[in-house]
C-alpha cells in the first residue's frame, strides 16, 4: 500500500467509531486485493492486486477492477466467467486447498468464490506491529 492510500485508510479509520488503530487494521483487511489474498485465490498480495486490476473478479455480481475497493461483511467475491476459463484459474483449486482461508471469510473453491462473513478481530490479523504508534504518527 502506498503512502497516499495508507493515509486514505487512516482517514477512514479516524472517522469510524471505535479504536482508531483497530479500525485502521480492519480497513486494510477490507481492501479487495487483500480479500482475494485472504481467500487463498492468489499467492501474494501483489498477485491479488494484479488479478483485481485486470478485472478477473466481481463483487456482488458487479465487475471490480480497483484493488483499494473496500469489501463489507456479507459481500460476495467471485472470479468472472471469462477468468474461470484461464489456465491459472483452472489450476487454482488444486493450489488454493493448501492455502488457509481467513476465519472471517468463507470460500468455495469449486466456484472460485468467497464471502466476507464479518470484520476481523485484532487477534486474527497478522502482524506483530504496534498500531498505536501508527496512529500517533499520522495524528500529527
Amino acid at each position: 500500500v502506498l503512502e497516499r492510500q495508507f493515509r486514505r485508510s487512516f482517514g477512514i479509520a479516524l472517522r469510524t467509531r471505535g479504536m482508531t488503530g483497530l479500525n485502521l487494521l480492519q480497513t486494510l483487511e477490507m481492501r479487495l486485493d487483500n480479500a482475494v489474498f485472504r481467500l487463498g485465490l492468489a499467492d501474494s498480495r501483489a498477485q491479488a492486486r494484479q488479478l483485481v486490476n485486470h478485472g478477473h473478479f466481481v463483487v456482488n455480481g458487479r465487475r471490480a477492477d480497483i484493488p483499494s475497493m473496500l469489501v463489507k461483511p456479507g459481500d460476495a467475491i467471485s472470479a468472472t466467467d471469462a477468468a474461470k476459463k484461464l489456465t491459472f484459474f483452472k489450476q487454482l483449486p488444486d493450489f488454493a486447498e493448501k492455502r488457509p482461508c481467513a476465519v472471517w471469510m468463507d470460500r468455495d473453491l469449486k466456484n472460485l468464490s468467497g464471502r466476507m462473513l464479518r470484520l476481523p478481530e485484532r487477534a486474527e490479523i497478522d502482524g506483530s506491529l504496534n498500531e498505536q504508534l501508527i496512529v500517533e504518527y499520522y495524528s500529527r
